[in-house]
C-alpha cells in the first residue's frame, strides 16, 4: 500500500513538472513573437528580426534559467514612437523603462495585467489623460515613475494597493488635487517627488511617520497649510524641497531630529516665525533656502553648529537683529545671503574670515558703520553686494585687494569721499560696479578703464565732478553705463558703449555734452575750440574736411575703375577654363609655403593628393568650430587627416613666418594624449594641416554612435581610460601655458587602441588675436561645452577648459548629449545633471545604466567620477580644480 502512495506521488509530480515545462515553452514562443511584434511596432534599433536570439537584442534580458523568458525591457532614450500596449503580453516582465521617448495617448490600461512588475519607468515622455487606476493591480511595485509628461487629473486611490512601493515620482505633470493620505501610510516609500504640478491642499501629516522617507520634493504645486512634524518622525529625511508653494506656519521644532538633512529648501511660501535653534542639531546640513517668506526675530547662533554649511539663504524675509558673530566658525560657507531684511549693525567681520565664502549679499537691510578694510581677507569673495543700507565713510583703499570679484554693489548708501583708483585693480570685475546714490565726490580715476571685463558701471546720482575721462574707453565689454545726476563736465568721449547708451545716461550734468545728449559740445564753454588745450580753426576744419572729401572721391574712382577691370579679367579667365573652376582652391593651385615635420614621411605625401582630397564632400569627416576635416588617401597607401581651417582672413597669411614658427614647436609638443601636426599647407587663401588619420574616429561617435550598435558591450573601463588621458593631455597643455579653444568630445581622437588624443590644439596659437596671427569671428568652443561666464567675458581661460572637460565627463558617464530636447527648453546637460536633487533623482539615475548596472564596482567607479565632473562643471569658475588636480582625482578612482 505505502510503495502504491509513493508510485502515485511520484506520477502526480511528473505529471505537474511535465505541465510547468510545457508552460515555460508555451511562454517563450509567446514572448519571442511579441518582442517581434514590437520590434516592428516602435521600430527599436538594432533589433535583428532575422534572428531567433532575442534575448541577446539591446534592452531585453530574460531570466536566467533559460526559458527565455524576457524578464527586463530597457527602450530608454531611443526617441521611439508608436503603440506600447503590446508590452503587456510580456507576462514574465519584471523590469519595464520606457523613459526619455516620444511615447503619447493614454498610459496603457493593460499595463495593470503585469502582475510580476516591479520597476515601472514612463517618464519624460508625452503621456497624456490620467492616471490609470488599473496601475493599482501592480502589488509587487516597488517604483514607478510617470513624471514629465502631460498627465492630468488626480492621483488615483487605486493605487492606494502598491504596499511594497518604495520610490514614487510624479514630478512635471499636470496633476491636481490634493495629494492623498494614503501615500503617507507607505511603509516603504524612500522617495516622493511630485514638484511641478498643480495639487492643492495640505503636506499629508503622516508623511515619514511610517517610512524610511529619505527625499520629499513638492516644490512649484499650490500646496496651503503647515510642514507636518511627522517628516522628521523617524530621522532618515536627506532632503526637503518645498518652495513655491503656499505654505504657512512655522518651521516645526521637530525638523532638529532629522540629523541626516542635507538640504532645507522651503523659500517662496508664506512661513512665518523664526527659525528653531534646534537647526544646529543638523550637522550634516549643507543647504537652508528660506527666502521669500515672513520669518521674523533673531538669526539663530546655531547655525554656526552645521559646519558643513555651504549656502544660508535667508532673503526677503523679516529677521531684525545682528547676523551672529559665530557664523565666523563656517568654514565651508560659500554664501550667505540676507538681503530684504531689517537687519543692522557694522559689516560682520566675522564672516570675512570664512576662507571659501564666495558671495555675501547684504543687501536692502540697515547695515551701517563703515566698510572694514579687511572687506577681502578672503581670497576666494566674487560677489559683493551692499547696495541699500546706511554704511557710511569712505571706501577704502583696501577694496582692491578684492581681486577676484565678478560683482560689486555699494549703491544706495551714504558713501563719501571719492571713488579709489584701486578699484581699477579688480581685473576680474565682469557683472557690475555699482556705487550710485551715495555722496562720492572728485573725479573718475581713469584706472577704472582697466576694467575690461565689466560690463555695467553705474556711478548716478552723486557729486562727482570734472570730464569722463577717455582712459574708460580700455573698458572693453561695457554694455550699460549710468553717469547722470552728478557734477560731470566736458564732452562725452567718443565711445561705442557711451554713444549706444539713452541720453537719460547722462542727464543731469548740466556742463557734460556731446552724443548721445541732444546738442554738440560748439556753444557750451568753448570745447570745440579748446579741447585737451589746443585751439582748433574753423578754417583748418573745413580745409580739411575737404582735402578728405577729394582724396576720398578720387581714391574711390581708382577702386571702381579697378574693380572694374579685374572683373573683366576674372571673366575672361573663366570663359577660357569653363566650368573647372575651384570655390577655395584654383585648380592648379600655388603653393605658398608647406612642410612635413617628420623626415620619414616626407616621401609618403603629395601635397596635391591632399588637395584633391578636400575637393570631394564624401571625404569629409567632421565639420568644427574652427576647422572641416578631410580623410585623404595618399598614393604611398598612408591615409592621412587633413584639417582646412575656418575663419580665414588675409592676416594669417600675412603672418606666414610666424605661423609656421607655431607650427613647429607644436610638432615638437610631446605628449601621449595629444595629437600634435605632422605636416601644413599654405596656400593663396587656405591653410591645410596635416595630421595621422585615426580609424576608431572621435569621442562623440564611440560614445553616441557606437553605443547603439547590436554589438556594442558596455565597456566601463576604457570610458574611465579615456576620461584619465583626455585629461592628462589638458593638464599638460595647462602647464605648457596653452589654453584650448574648443574641448569638446567631436574633438578627441581615439587611436587603435582607443587611447585618447586630445586635437585642435594649434587653433589656440594659430587663430588666438592676442598673438595677433589672426581674427577670430566664430565663438570659442562648441555649443554645449562653453562655459557659463563665457557670455560676458568672451575670454577663453584655464577654469572655462576644465568646464567643458567637464561636460565631456558627463557625456562618458550619461552617454547623452551635451544639448538634448529631452532636458526641457533651456536645460543643458549639466543643468540637467545638477538639477537632479531638485527633481528627485538620485545620482544612479544619471548614469548610463547600461555600465552602471554592470557590477558594484563598475557604479562605485562612477559615482566618483560623477562627482569630479560636478565640481569641474560648478557655475562659478574659482570653485572648479585645477586639471593637475582633476588628473589626480581621476587616478584615485582607478588605483582605489
Amino acid at each position: 500500500m505505502a510503495h502504491l502512495s509513493y508510485m502515485l506521488t511520484v506520477f502526480i509530480l511528473v505529471v505537474l513538472l511535465s505541465r510547468i515545462q510545457l508552460g515555460n515553452s508555451q511562454l517563450f514562443f509567446h514572448d519571442q513573437e511579441v518582442v517581434e511584434a514590437i520590434g516592428k511596432e516602435l521600430s527599436v534599433p538594432g533589433w535583428d528580426v532575422n534572428t531567433t536570439d532575442y534575448c541577446s537584442w539591446n534592452g531585453i534580458v530574460c531570466t536566467s534559467n533559460n526559458s527565455m523568458v524576457v524578464e527586463r525591457l530597457d527602450l530608454s532614450g531611443f526617441r521611439l514612437q508608436g503603440n506600447v500596449t503590446l508590452i503587456s503580453e510580456l507576462k514574465g516582465l519584471k523590469w519595464l523603462d520606457l523613459s526619455n521617448n516620444n511615447f503619447q495617448g493614454s498610459i496603457p490600461l493593460a499595463f495593470g495585467n503585469l502582475s510580476e512588475l516591479q520597476y515601472l519607468d514612463l517618464s519624460f515622455n508625452n503621456f497624456g489623460n490620467c492616471i490609470p487606476s488599473e496601475l493599482g493591480m501592480l502589488r509587487g511595485l516597488k517604483a514607478l515613475n510617470l513624471s514629465k509628461n502631460s498627465l492630468t487629473g488626480a492621483i488615483p486611490d487605486e493605487l492606494i494597493g502598491l504596499e511594497n512601493l518604495q520610490d514614487f515620482q510624479v514630478f512635471s505633470n499636470k496633476l491636481n488635487g490634493s495629494i492623498p493620505l494614503w501615500i503617507g501610510n507607505l511603509t516603504s516609500l524612500n522617495v516622493f517627488t511630485g514638484y511641478e504640478n498643480q495639487f492643492t491642499g495640505n503636506v499629508p501629516v503622516n508623511l515619514g511617520l511610517y517610512s524610511e522617507l529619505t527625499l520629499l520634493n513638492l516644490h512649484s504645486n499650490q500646496l496651503e497649510g503647515g510642514i507636518p512634524e511627522s517628516i522628521c518622525a523617524n530621522g532618515y529625511l536627506e532632503f526637503l524641497v518645498l518652495t513655491q508653494n503656499k505654505l504657512t506656519g512655522t518651521i516645526p521644532e521637530s525638523i532638529g531630529r532629522c540629523k541626516r538633512l542635507s538640504s532645507i529648501r522651503i523659500g517662496n511660501n508664506k512661513l512665518s516665525g523664526g527659525v528653531p535653534k534646534s537647526i544646529g542639531n543638523i550637522s550634516s546640513l549643507t543647504y537652508f533656502e528660506a527666502d521669500s517668506n515672513s520669518l521674523s526675530g533673531e538669526i539663530v547662533p546655531e547655525f554656526a553648529k552645521c559646519s558643513n554649511l555651504t549656502l544660508l539663504n535667508l532673503a526677503s524675509n523679516e529677521f531684525n537683529g545682528t547676523i551672529p558673530s559665530e557664523f565666523g566658525k563656517l568654514n565651508n560657507l560659500q554664501e550667505l545671503i540676507v538681503s530684504g531684511n531689517n537687519l543692522y549693525g557694522e559689516i560682520p567681520t566675522s564672516v570675512l574670515k570664512c576662507k571659501n565664502l564666495n558671495k555675501l549679499d547684504l543687501s536692502n537691510n540697515m547695515f551701517n558703520g563703515t566698510i572694514p578694510v579687511d572687506i577681502c581677507n578672503t581670497s576666494r569673495l566674487q560677489y559683493l553686494l551692499l547696495g541699500e543700507n546706511v554704511i557710511r565713510g569712505e571706501i577704502p583703499l583696501e577694496i582692491g585687494n578684492c581681486v577676484k570679484l565678478l560683482e560689486l554693489e555699494m549703491g544706495s548708501n551714504e558713501l563719501t569721499g571719492s571713488i579709489p583708483p584701486e578699484i581699477g585693480h579688480m581685473k576680474n570685475l565682469q557683472i557690475s560696479l555699482n556705487l550710485s546714490h551715495n555722496r562720492l565726490r572728485g573725479k573718475l580715476p581713469q584706472d577704472l578703464g582697466k576694467l575690461d571685463k565689466l560690463v555695467s558701471l553705474d556711478v548716478s546720482d552723486n557729486q562727482l565732478s570734472g570730464n569722463i575721462p577717455p582712459a574708460l574707453k580700455g573698458m572693453q565689454s561695457l554694455i550699460e553705463v549710468d553717469f547722470s545726476s552728478n557734477e560731470f563736465t566736458g564732452p562725452i568721449p567718443a565711445f561705442a558703449p557711451f554713444q549706444k547708451s539713452p541720453n537719460s545716461s547722462f542727464l543731469g550734468n548740466k556742463d557734460l555734452c556731446g552724443d548721445p545728449l541732444s546738442g554738440g559740445c560748439g556753444d557750451l564753454n568753448g570745447y570745440d575750440h579748446n579741447i585737451y588745450g589746443h585751439k582748433v580753426s574753423y578754417r583748418i576744419v573745413l580745409t580739411v574736411i575737404g582735402s578728405g572729401l577729394a582724396v576720398f572721391v578720387s581714391v574711390t574712382v581708382v577702386v571702381l575703375l579697378f574693380m572694374m577691370r579685374e572683373k573683366q579679367e576674372k571673366a575672361a579667365k573663366e570663359a577660357a577654363a569653363g566650368n573647372n573652376t575651384i570655390d577655395e582652391i584654383s585648380s592648379r593651385p600655388v603653393i605658398l609655403a608647406g612642410n612635413i615635420f617628420v623626415d620619414n614621411l616626407k616621401q609618403a605625401i603629395d601635397f596635391d593628393a591632399v588637395v584633391k582630397a578636400i575637393m570631394k564632400d564624401s571625404n569629409k569627416t567632421c565639420v568644427g568650430t574652427f576647422s572641416t576635416v578631410y580623410k585623404a588617401d595618399m598614393p604611398s597607401g598612408m591615409i592621412l587627416s587633413v584639417k582646412k581651417l575656418k575663419s580665414m582672413d588675409r592676416t594669417i597669411i600675412h603672418h606666414q613666418s610666424k605661423m609656421i614658427r607655431e607650427l613647429e614647436k607644436l610638432s615638437k609638443l610631446v605628449h601621449d594624449n595629444l595629437s600634435r601636426p605632422i605636416g601644413f599647407g599654405i596656400y593663396e587663401d587656405v591653410v591645410l594641416l596635416l595630421h595621422e588619420y585615426h580609424a576608431n574616429g572621435t569621442l562623440t561617435q564611440y560614445l553616441h554612435n557606437s553605443s547603439q550598435n547590436p554589438e556594442y558591450k558596455p565597456d566601463w573601463p576604457t570610458r574611465l581610460a579615456i576620461a584619465t588621458g583626455v585629461a592628462e593631455g589638458l593638464a599638460f597643455l595647462h602647464h605648457v601655458a596653452i589654453i584650448h579653444l574648443d574641448i569638446s568630445s567631436g574633438n578627441v581622437l581615439l587611436d587603435s587602441n582607443f587611447k585618447p588624443l586630445v586635437s585642435e590644439v594649434e587653433i589656440s596659437r594659430l587663430l588666438d588675436p592676442s598673438r595677433g596671427t589672426a581674427s577670430i569671428s566664430a565663438v570659442a568652443g562648441s555649443f554645449g561645452y562653453i562655459p557659463p561666464e563665457y557670455a560676458y567675458t568672451m575670454q577663453v581661460t584655464a577654469p572655462g577648459n576644465v568646464y567643458s572637460y567637464g561636460v565631456v565627463l558627463l557625456e562618458i558617464l550619461t552617454t547623452r548629449l551635451p544639448v538634448d530636447e529631452a532636458f526641457g527648453e533651456g536645460i543643458d546637460l549639466v543643468k540637467w545633471v545638477h538639477g537632479a536633487p531638485a527633481r528627485g533623482e538620485t545620482p544612479e539615475q544619471i548614469l548610463d545604466a547600461k555600465l552602471s548596472t554592470i557590477s558594484f564596482s563598475w557604479r562605485k567607479e562612477m559615482l566618483a567620477a560623477l562627482k569630479v565632473a560636478l565640481l569641474c562643471t560648478d557655475v562659478t569658475p574659482a570653485k572648479r580644480p585645477k586639471m593637475k588636480k582633476v588628473v589626480e582625482m581621476l587616478k584615485e578612482i582607478t588605483e582605489s
